[in-house]
């Protein structure tokens, strides 16, 4: 698996990761393989596109503001067969609707440039 991508916003920690990937199972693997190195991040949220499935997930964060920004990082530029994964640890701050979107699509941007 290749190093993450790492921001800090108001003391959270957003790691990145991204992949390309042939499969759904191999992007299920894939997000459990990050979560289970990091069993003890508040949230692992998610979104895979293939053309024709696009799947997404907030884990836990406030509905639209995790797995729809991933997603987005993703569909802007117009990718296919590409898993996203970011990680946050919580730091104590809340962040807010809007703090929580920029972070986790800022996260996912940097992430899939790794990997262009």
């Amino acid at each position: 698996m290749l190093e993450p991508i790492e921001i800090i916003e108001k003391k959270s920690r957003f790691l990145g990761y991204a992949a390309q990937v042939a499969s759904e199972d191999e992007a299920k693997a894939f997000i459990a393989q990050v979560a289970a190195q990091h069993k003890k991040a508040r949230h692992v949220a998610y979104a895979y596109v293939f053309p024709h499935t696009a799947k997404m997930s907030d884990d836990g964060e406030p509905r639209g503001t995790a797995g729809l920004p991933i997603y987005n990082a993703i569909s802007r530029r117009e990718l296919t067969g590409i898993i996203v994964v970011v990680v946050r640890y919580f730091g104590g701050t809340l962040l807010g609707k809007g703090g929580l979107m920029r972070a986790y699509g800022k996260t996912a941007g940097l992430a899939i440039a790794e990997i262009s």
